[in-house]
């Protein structure tokens, strides 16, 4: 014996925890790329089929529900089986749904695949993925590196989604060389099909389960965070309702229709305005660290839902795409920070059920409202559903900052017991004073 610890028993967990998230990074660029120009396309491809801004809206209502309902169903089943066959599974509906579109020109089979596949008309945090890749990523994360690494995640995302915005301009580009629109525009699903498979060849390198997965019961349900877990769900539906008046779908459609704005022109200010958010999301890591999770999401959120109004009443596509620039740059902030803080005021055991139960009802709410603010694009007002989201918006941020600015995540219950001084009881309920 030498004195030394010995290490080598560490280093090989370590080295597989690091492998698991470059490979679920890797998998979330991917999916964001597909992402970046299936949201694009998709309102394009039903305009090009002859449908109208509701149907265009109902389509987009009826992938929200879809998510919504399959989401539930990875979360009963996420304390039950491997979360790796789960998300090969999500893979190889990525692949079907993507070789399935190019051969629905009925609007009710586009409809059903809609609901049963994996295009959702607002590229980010929805889909049956992401809850998984939740919670594997927050049980190799320490509590001061946690909103660290949904940061990284949700940047990798957006940057790889700002590129797939950039490819959605492939369409105009075959158009060139005589290729007919609707041709070009499904040759585009084939290419989201081969996204699905590099997915699912990434999943298929994730070990069988994460170490810290391993030790948690088999039952994965809510506990003694049921009432916290419950509540956040409640908000982030409100929330989750009004984003869906202005999913990316349905902004570029509104983009076409009020500004006639081409295909490649809204591909590059899409390109833009991801790139913006997706540079927010290591910023807001940083701001989360200095001012707390929920002041973040809610400081950042409310001027960009001022800037959303603005651009609705505002005339000038210039200045529209100026705001919703801003927009972009800070609306995006509470996703990490929204993530990191659900999977730290949760038990570890707790945290696939509570990235369910908080993802299903954002995607059932936000599923009500595409079809409602498809059917107000055609009315004299095209930009209602914008100011009706900036509206709801704000009034979601300031009830989670009365709800929640007290329900501190671990990290900054540590800062603030550094600063604590006298600690009194008042009807049993500790309260701290701070010196």
């Amino acid at each position: 014996m030498n004195g030394r610890p010995d290490t080598t028993q560490n280093v090989e967990p370590r080295l597989k925890r690091r492998s698991a998230i470059a490979l679920l990074f890797s998998a979330r660029a991917v999916r964001g790329f597909g992402d970046g120009f299936a949201t694009i396309l998709l309102p394009a491809y039903l305009v090009e089929l002859g449908y109208s801004p509701f149907q265009v809206g109902v389509v987009a209502t009826g992938a929200l529900l879809g998510t919504a309902l399959l989401t539930l169903g990875v979360g009963r089943l996420g304390g039950h089986r491997d979360l790796r066959t789960l998300l090969l599974l999500g893979a190889l509906t990525m692949m079907l749904t993507g070789l399935a579109f190019p051969f629905a020109e009925a609007f009710p089979v586009i409809l059903v695949l809609a609901f049963v596949g994996t295009i959702n008309p607002s590229p980010g945090d929805i889909g049956i993925f992401v809850p998984i890749e939740h919670a594997l990523l927050a049980s190799d994360a320490s509590d001061q590196k946690r909103t660290q690494v949904f940061a990284r995640y949700s940047l990798i995302g957006g940057l790889s989604t700002a590129a797939g915005a950039l490819v959605a301009t492939v369409p105009d580009f075959l158009v060139s060389f005589d290729v007919p629109r609707l041709v070009a525009l499904k040759s585009m699903f084939f290419v989201y099909t081969v996204l699905g498979l590099i997915g699912a060849v990434l999943y298929r390198l994730l070990p069988k389960s994460s170490p810290a997965i391993d030790q948690r019961p088999k039952a994965s349900v809510l506990g003694p965070s049921r009432r916290i877990v419950y509540g956040l769900a409640a908000l982030f539906s409100v929330d989750a309702f009004a984003g869906g008046f202005a999913v990316q779908s349905l902004v570029a459609l509104w983009l076409f229709k009020r500004f006639d704005l081409s295909l490649a022109s809204a591909s590059l200010f899409f390109f833009w305005s991801n790139t913006l958010s997706a540079f927010s999301y290591p910023l807001a890591a940083r701001l989360s660290q200095r001012f707390g999770l929920v002041n973040t999401m809610v400081f950042t959120h409310i001027p960009s839902s001022i800037c959303l109004i603005a651009a609705a009443l505002t005339p000038n596509l210039t200045v529209v795409l100026a705001l919703l620039s801003i927009r972009a740059a800070l609306s995006q902030m509470d996703v990490p920070t929204r993530t990191s803080y659900v999977m730290a005021v949760v038990t570890p055991e707790e945290r696939p059920a509570a990235a369910s139960v908080t993802a299903v009802p954002r995607s059932l709410a936000s599923a009500i409202s595409p079809s409602l603010a498809g059917a107000m694009l055609g009315t004299a007002f095209s930009g209602l559903p914008l100011v009706i989201c900036g509206a709801l918006k704000i009034a979601y941020d300031v009830a989670l900052l009365l709800s929640f600015r007290h329900v501190k995540p671990p990290e900054e219950a540590e800062q603030a017991a550094g600063r604590t001084g006298q600690i009194s009881r008042f009807g049993g309920v500790q309260r701290r004073r701070v010196r």
